[in-house]
């Protein structure tokens, strides 16, 4: 009994720290070819939006909005992404993947 809460310990103990990694690691995506470039935290706090002004055009601003809508999801999807490497080695045998641990955004 007390390996196993060894073993639980220890387990709980990569868990924060892989969390912790992911609190402050960023990942980019991007659309357009590049013309919109978001980055967030591994944990899907988004940091920054970079516009190039070639994707600016007063006459068409529903592209720039989808523009922006898939460069986001493209950095999330890097984030969860991250984050299945990150711990999904350590959470295999929790039933549950990252579903459970409320980790935002993913």
């Amino acid at each position: 009994m007390q390996q196993l809460m060894k073993q639980a310990q220890k387990m709980q103990q990569q868990l924060e720290s892989a969390q912790a990694e992911l609190a402050v690691t960023e990942v980019t995506g991007s659309a357009g070819g590049g013309l919109v470039t978001a980055t967030v935290l591994g944990s899907g706090e988004l940091l920054a939006l970079t516009i190039d002004p070639k994707a600016i055009d007063p006459d068409d601003v529903e592209t720039l909005q989808d523009l922006v809508v898939a460069a986001v999801r493209d950095a999330n999807r890097a984030a969860t992404e991250l984050a299945n490497e990150k711990m999904g080695p350590l959470t295999a045998g929790m039933g549950g993947g990252l579903g459970g641990l409320g980790l935002p955004g993913l």
